[in-house]
């Protein structure tokens, strides 16, 4: 089974500050849009549903763990 990277499985203790951050933060909006995006683009090739070389596959992995730290850095302000 293919593993959920959603913000709110990766950061649980932080589900009512990515709440109160959608709904205060463009930016943080933007950013987990591009990473949602990024996540389902992974989750699609590793379901074996669109085809992508593995360099593709892993910079879209690197993407999203560039993504994922700036939303980290974001929640623990």
């Amino acid at each position: 089974m293919i593993e959920s990277h959603d913000l709110f499985h990766e950061f649980p203790e932080y589900q009512e500050k990515i709440r109160a951050m959608m709904l205060s933060s463009d930016a943080f909006v933007r950013l987990m849009r591009d990473y949602d995006d990024c996540d389902h683009k992974i989750q699609r090739i590793e379901q074996r549903v669109d085809p992508a070389t593995d360099f593709y596959a892993e910079e879209l992995k690197y993407l999203r763990v560039r993504l994922k730290d700036q939303l980290y850095k974001m929640l623990v302000l």
